[in-house]
């Protein structure tokens, strides 16, 4: 990077004190507090709210940030005249309805919110433009200067400026007035996980002002926009600026020139020689300078491909940098108990990254929320992969089999959007995917959508829609199962992925939004338990990796209100699980794919012959000595039709069954067996007579289950016996055991 990052951070400290001081303070403030608090609360002030340049890959020195206190009014939605009086103090950027922002009030759609405040400039800016930015507001914002109005921007997460500089008067003082309108759940524009009635999955809305607010000074003929692309197999990155023709354009490797070139038409491409690639174990980042005329910005890139290829196998997987590369993270959602769609500060924004890097994983899917240009910063610096979903608006829930219809509004509100998302975000080597849809939620012309967002952006991914309605277009096929795993078959044009599974949850007592009502979508009462059922269900991905899924969305990063199914507390006080363990199956599962030896098959593999009984044995009836000759002798599976992911071949509709099977082991030794089990409901399995497995509740899908190393000692070559215990109260039943062992490949 280079020193420009530092010397702007030097230049705000100074403007942004002296802009802050001008502001008088009728009303006290007082920061509010929500039912939870993260621990950076105490670090929020009118003096230090979002000090940070908040577009990093466009840095200019010269700015104003016009975070801190305002004054704010929420009046009703129909009223048109500048408030008469305001009604307290708000803190910017953190939106009305958080404790952060000291207000904490809902707005709804019959009201709007106004915020007012003054501010100065610099004596040395005469003479240039003033662009007043902002880093997004939710949703229909009309902006005036002295009274005057500037412009309108509709849109919630997606940065906008205007050119202020006739508005400004000769006098010391100037006056910045908003109004803010926002139907939420009630209009037809995009909205995530915000609702007008928190429960469940949806969550409380975010009204008004929530990202950064600044005013920077640029010339007359001033940059506009950097549009930076990569390109690995050339070694070469192109460089189109909007704004200015002349260019010159600097690469950088640290404080080392390593590139340079001009242009007459605004775009300049850079040879790269030996390019250190980006990925999220090297998160290499080279420093950009871009100077227009008497304009002059700071950027960075990271030379990096994402793409679809097959690997050794035939089979079409996701591609990073020319090699088959799994992913694997959390499903983020973005939420903060005390921000809500604020981050409290800029340590609290990496904090998320840092942890899920902590943790092992590569990726994380960002939830129908857009986030600051500072996240997907840190995704840059620190290395992680992301993909981005489109925030779903209009109708939630599409019918199971097609697409919802949109009235004409309701689809240039999400195309002018979607557009911009794109756009705005192109020059993140983080980003590798685009997801247009949740879910069915808003989903509609998804062919079409799909095309067009592949046609905006080639150099990335598109994921068409994550779980539910699949159209064969785009470049991967998603599915969602809970708890899962699970994979769609693979197919010869697109990868196959795991957009969302898991969902554990564990309510922690003194970390929670609300003591009632929590939930997740398998919910554990201690972190043993929790640790020991993420450990299986990433056994399973290892796996499903091997049949063709190349990645995989753990729901969810962090609890988010009334969900308890997160890694995290909604807090961020406590990682659930133990955290030496998830880091160490998430090692396994990035390791190349092993081969799966099958010793015992299961029903849907094969025809395999036990022998059982519905009739209580004797004690010893695990023991390999046994007499089981009068048992009966059929083939699995056992159990009864309906039962979810069950091949019954043989009836079993009683409570309990125990069942019999000898086999023989032509191995020395074994590298990592599993049981390879569906059962429902409760099941002991003992290998040899003893004890090797408990496993209490059901499955609705064969699930493989790695042998302790005392389990593993059980097994010996030659004859070996299997016996188990089943039982079942009610529902469907089913139980099936297989046996198989993970060879690593060389």
């Amino acid at each position: 990077m280079s020193s420009r990052f530092l010397c702007g951070g030097l230049f705000l400290f100074a403007l942004t004190s002296f802009a802050q001081a001008d502001t008088p303070a009728p009303v006290p403030w007082k920061q509010q507090r929500a039912a939870l608090m993260t621990k950076w609360a105490p670090d929020v002030s009118p003096d230090n709210a979002l000090r940070e340049y908040p577009r990093p890959q466009m840095e200019r020195p010269e700015w104003v940030n016009l975070n801190g206190l305002w004054d704010y009014a929420i009046l009703p939605s129909d009223e048109a005249n500048f408030p008469k009086k305001y009604q307290g103090r708000i803190l910017v950027p953190y939106p009305v309805e958080s404790a952060l922002s000291g207000v904490m009030k809902s707005v709804g759609a019959k009201n709007r919110v106004w915020y007012t405040r003054t501010f100065r400039l610099p004596e040395s800016w005469k003479g240039k433009k003033m662009l007043l930015n902002f880093g997004a507001v939710d949703w229909d914002c009309t902006v005036y200067i002295n009274n005057k109005k500037v412009g309108q921007h509709i849109g919630g997460y997606d940065a906008f400026s205007f050119d202020i500089t006739s508005y400004l008067t000769g006098g010391e003082f100037n006056t910045v007035t908003v109004n803010v309108w926002d139907p939420t759940t009630e209009g037809t524009q995009p909205v995530g996980k915000q609702h007008a009635r928190p429960q469940g999955i949806w969550y409380t809305p975010t009204t008004g002002i929530w990202q950064t607010v600044w005013i920077e000074a640029v010339p007359q003929n001033y940059i506009k926009s950097l549009k930076i692309t990569p390109n690995i197999d050339k070694g070469e990155v192109e460089v189109a600026v909007d704004g200015v023709k002349e260019v010159k354009v600097t690469a950088f490797e640290g404080a080392q020139e390593v590139a340079s070139g001009n242009s007459a038409d605004g775009k300049v491409t850079l040879k790269i020689e030996n390019a250190k690639l980006w990925s999220p174990e090297s998160p290499f980042i080279y420093g950009l300078q871009v100077r227009g005329g008497s304009d002059e910005v700071s950027s960075y890139f990271g030379m990096r491909k994402i793409s679809l290829g097959k690997d050794a196998g035939g089979i079409t997987r996701m591609f990073l940098n020319n090699q088959p590369y799994f992913q694997h993270g959390p499903l983020d959602q973005g939420f903060w108990p005390d921000g809500l769609y604020t981050a409290p500060t800029d340590d609290a924004l990496r904090y998320d990254i840092d942890v899920m890097k902590k943790l092992g994983f590569n990726m994380a899917r960002k939830h129908v929320k857009v986030e600051p240009d500072r996240w997907y910063y840190w995704c840059d610096v620190l290395g992680l992969l992301v993909w981005q979903d489109m925030p779903s608006g209009d109708k939630h829930v599409a019918p199971n089999k097609g697409e919802i219809t949109r009235t004409k509004e309701s689809a240039e509100i999400y195309e002018r959007e979607l557009t911009s998302l794109i756009n705005t975000h192109y020059n993140h080597p983080s980003i590798v995917v685009w997801v247009p849809f949740n879910e069915g939620w808003g989903q509609f012309k998804t062919v079409k959508v799909l095309n067009y967002v592949k046609a905006l952006d080639p150099t990335r991914l598109t994921d068409g829609a994550s779980g539910w309605n699949d159209f064969p277009a785009g470049d991967m096929h998603d599915i969602h199962v809970y708890p899962g795993p699970g994979a769609p078959s693979p197919e010869e044009n697109r990868a196959v992925v795991l957009g969302e599974y898991g969902g554990l949850g564990l309510p922690m007592a003194e970390h929670l939004w609300k003591t009632k009502g929590n939930w997740g979508y398998r919910t554990f009462t201690d972190r043993d338990a929790l640790t020991e059922a993420y450990e299986t269900l990433t056994h399973q991905l290892r796996l499903l990796g091997v049949g063709g899924l190349s990645a995989a969305v753990y729901t969810q990063l962090t609890d988010v209100e009334m969900e308890v199914n997160g890694l995290m507390t909604y807090d961020r006080a406590m990682i659930k699980p133990h955290e030496d363990r998830i880091t160490a199956v998430h090692k396994n599962l990035y390791k190349p794919a092993p081969k799966i030896v099958s010793l015992i098959p299961i029903a849907r593999d094969a025809s395999v012959d036990w022998r059982y009984t519905f009739e209580k044995p004797v004690d010893n009836w695990m023991a390999p000595a046994f007499n089981d000759t009068w048992w009966n002798t059929d083939t699995a599976g056992f159990g009864t039709e309906g039962t979810p992911g069950a091949m019954v071949r043989t009836k079993w509709d009683t409570p309990e069954i125990w069942m019999r099977k000898n086999f023989t082991l032509n191995v020395t030794s074994f590298n990592e067996p599993h049981l390879l089990i569906h059962h429902d409901e409760d099941v002991e399995i003992y290998i040899n007579g003893q004890l090797a497995m408990t496993l209490p509740g059901f499955t609705s899908d064969y699930i493989a289950y790695p042998l302790s190393e005392k389990a593993k000692g059980f097994l010996k070559p030659g004859i070996n016996n299997f016996a188990v215990h089943c039982k079942q109260t009610t529902g469907g039943q089913y139980i099936d055991v297989g046996l198989i062992d993970l060879v690593e490949q060389k």
